[in-house]
């Protein structure tokens, strides 16, 4: 009875053009042809650097059906730096970090840390929407990585909870957090200052506890880390500006069909232009509500001078390590860049 029951289940199978076996394995398929590629970024989901992402995410699964998305932020994978180790062993699929990180593994990355060589937006946008920023993206092809677009950071800025900072002299002797980049290290000590590199994540309760006296970021970051609990002062020093660079893991974009490698090439572009736009209304505002609770000045521009003097010696350092010909491209594209928007 059993037997006749499973041929004619069988035989109506057949007749209504149904074969369950070819369901299971299409479904299979599918499944498999969906990959699930990990975004970690350092910064919260207060950043504009998340929204972007989030927006990324969305525009992508919008798009194709080939990729699900999946968000990290605030180091809860990694840091920058370890963030862009594990991208290159296939353990994370895209990152965004400063570039900082990467002077370890692209020693030329550590051009853009060079201090007080841009000198306003305007500047970084033609560097690094142009040929050199063009360069720079093709060079993480050489760490098993792709360079997709550049975001922003932005201009970082110095705060402590000591004292305002209105020369150089009041620098000496203060403890700041740096990136963990030997530029900034050296830039800091250059200035007189006690620098101490740590991940991200450290900063807030370094400065709770007083391990450091101040950090140096964005106005962005210093607002949305909530760094002004902390910290009492604000200086306006401009000393740096930090472009994001959108790396994915290489082997993936092997993987990839044309149209969406198209996609993936499109998106951070398009994202990142519209991340400029709101990195730089959201550096406006931070620094208003900054002002409320914090002490607030900008370096006068004779003592500015003073400060881009005793970093020289940083530059010169450096450039045997980034590459004499990089630097050299770099600071003279700056300055070109600069002549014609003056004119």
């Amino acid at each position: 009875m059993k037997a006749l029951l499973s041929i004619t289940i069988v035989s109506l199978l057949f007749l209504y053009g149904c074969n369950p076996a070819e369901e299971v394995s299409t479904e299979t398929e599918a499944a498999v042809d969906q990959q699930t590629l990990r975004v970690s970024i350092g910064l919260n989901d207060r950043h504009p650097q998340y929204n972007g992402i989030v927006r990324f995410k969305e525009l992508v699964e919008e798009q194709t059906d080939d990729f699900e998305i999946e968000l990290y932020h605030s180091g809860q994978i990694a840091g920058d730096r370890v963030a862009v180790e594990m991208l290159q062993l296939g353990s994370l699929d895209i990152t965004i970090p400063s570039t900082s990180p990467l002077i370890n593994f692209t020693p030329e990355y550590g051009v853009f840390d060079l201090p007080f060589t841009i000198p306003n937006s305007e500047v970084a946008d033609e560097l690094l929407d142009g040929e050199f920023g063009d360069r720079m993206l093709d060079l993480a092809e050489t760490q098993g990585m792709v360079g997709l677009a550049w975001w922003e950071n932005g201009f970082r800025n110095l705060t402590n909870d000591e004292r305002p900072i209105e020369s150089i002299d009041d620098l000496r002797g203060l403890k700041v957090r740096t990136m963990e980049s030997d530029i900034h290290l050296d830039t800091w000590q250059a200035l007189g200052a006690n620098p101490t590199p740590m991940s991200m994540s450290e900063v807030f309760s370094a400065l709770q506890q007083g391990t450091v006296d101040g950090q140096e970021n964005p106005y962005p970051t210093i607002h949305m880390e909530n760094f002004s609990e902390v910290q009492g002062y604000l200086t306006e020093t401009l000393h740096t500006y930090t472009p994001f660079i959108f790396l994915m893991d290489k082997a993936v974009w092997d993987k990839m069909n044309v149209n969406n490698r198209k996609l993936f090439k499109q998106l951070p572009l398009k994202r990142g232009k519209y991340n400029r736009d709101i990195n730089r209304e959201t550096a406006e505002e931070s620094l208003l509500t900054l002002e409320e609770s914090m002490n607030f000045n900008r370096i006068s521009d004779e003592e500015y001078i003073r400060f881009q003097e005793a970093v020289n010696p940083v530059i010169e350092k450096y450039s045997d390590m980034i590459g004499e010909e990089i630097v050299e491209d770099y600071l003279s594209e700056i300055q070109e860049i600069e002549s014609r928007l003056n004119n």
